[in-house]
């Protein structure tokens, strides 16, 4: 990091890098940040980039520069500006203080385009990212600099996909996929489609009051025929904004599925909406395979069971997708069910706390299954489980005083959500 000469230079490119770039005789990592929330983000979002204890204090940047005159220069160091008045000038101060070759990263809260320009072209730092933090942003966006490796490729660029998967049969995967659709559609007024993998028993269109459709039959067999017309024409309204391809075909009749359809098909729905929720039962079928690979992220549901436990322990072990930076999402569904197991034991169970616990609420979540108005079930502590989930997806930003509306807030958060992708 050095201090702005006053050329526009380029960030330094995130490529894998060895030799006698890398200082052994530095220690690896060193973050300094500000509140709670973002240490334990960083933590969990950069478990996989880096092994092992992370060296993260608290404090802010004038912290940092204050402990970098008395420790030695770290191989990577994130500092947190936050609050800070002057945040440029900071910066600049610390770049007297760290040695050539140290991989800054910058997190904040300024969402000034021009801001993040100064940071990384004028600065020098690697990446800056703005609060509120997610586990995946900072997956994405830090993890790959910090290991030395490429960035996590997108592929075709579009919407965001998301497959919601439940460890086994029952534990409410569905449930939690309809009302993720459901808010980003209705309430987030993002274009969405849910698509139900499920072709023969799913139940995402009933639970929406929604018509199944062929065409998901037509595009996993013939998907030569799927085009942005098929797709407008395969997926049926839900609400203004929500769509739903699902099917119910017969069940002794098996799909002919031509491999690759799987991926031809989300690539037209990623062209045509802001969202792809894919309710997705993990099976041997081989667009279900395929799909699980291809998404963005993998959102896991399980229940306080010890089957439960076991398929999700399954479920983890397997590895990421090049397109998927970090581990796969663990919803907690019918927490504190009579007879399940307690918080302590899963978290035991699973060596990991699960990042979103959804409350056991049976007569609210299966009254809205029933009626098919999943905006029944959209209250109390149901409606803030869903809206955790949607800010880790989508980075969404944290509500203020209950539900956002109207335009200026609206506009506010698109720019927030066009900001990662």
């Amino acid at each position: 990091m050095s201090p702005d000469d006053g050329r526009a230079t380029a960030p330094e490119a995130p490529v894998a890098e060895s030799g006698p770039t890398i200082r052994h005789d530095r220690p690896p990592f060193l973050a300094v940040v500000s509140d709670a929330d973002s240490e334990t983000i960083l933590r969990e979002g950069l478990a996989d980039a880096l092994p092992g204890t992370l060296d993260i204090r608290r404090g802010n940047i004038r912290t940092a520069i204050a402990l970098l005159h008395k420790l030695a220069t770290p191989e990577t160091l994130i500092v947190d500006i936050s609050g800070e008045e002057r945040a440029l000038n900071a910066l600049g101060d610390l770049s007297d203080v760290v040695e050539p070759g140290v991989r800054v990263l910058v997190i904040g809260e300024f969402e000034d385009v021009n801001f993040y320009r100064h940071v990384t072209r004028g600065l020098g730092a690697l990446e800056y990212l703005y609060k509120p933090l997610t586990r995946d942003m900072v997956a994405r966006h830090f993890g790959p600099l910090i290991a030395r490796k490429a960035p996590a490729t997108q592929g075709v660029q579009g919407g965001r996909v998301v497959a919601v998967i439940g460890a086994r049969g029952g534990v409410g995967a569905s449930s939690v996929a309809v009302h993720l659709a459901w808010h980003f559609g209705v309430e987030a007024r993002r274009h969405t489609v849910l698509l139900d993998a499920d072709v023969h028993q799913g139940t995402a269109a009933l639970m929406l009051g929604a018509k199944p459709s062929p065409g998901l039959r037509v595009a996993l067999e013939a998907p030569s025929r799927v085009d942005s017309l098929f797709v407008e024409r395969a997926a049926q309204p839900a609400a203004d904004r929500l769509h739903v391809l699902g099917a119910e075909e017969k069940v002794h009749e098996p799909l002919a599925y031509s491999a690759g359809a799987a991926a031809n098909l989300i690539n037209a729905l990623k062209s045509r909406y802001n969202f792809v929720i894919i309710d997705l039962p993990y099976s041997p079928l081989p667009w279900h395979r395929e799909m699980f690979d291809l998404v963005n992220q993998r959102i896991l549901v399980t229940e306080p069971s010890v089957h439960a436990m076991r398929d999700t322990l399954r479920l983890m072990a397997l590895p990421n997708a090049p397109s998927q930076p970090r581990r796969a999402m663990i919803v907690l569904n019918r927490a504190g069910i009579p007879g399940g197991l307690k918080s302590a034991h899963v978290t035991e169970a699973l060596k990991a706390k699960p990042d979103i616990e959804i409350p056991y609420i049976p007569r609210l979540v299966g009254h809205a299954a029933n009626l098919g108005t999943p905006g029944h079930a959209a209250k109390g502590p149901f409606r803030t489980a869903i809206l955790s989930i949607a800010r880790e997806v989508a980075f969404l930003g944290k509500p203020q005083h209950g539900e956002e509306s109207g335009g200026k807030k609206r506009k506010a958060a698109r720019k927030r959500l066009f900001g990662i992708f």
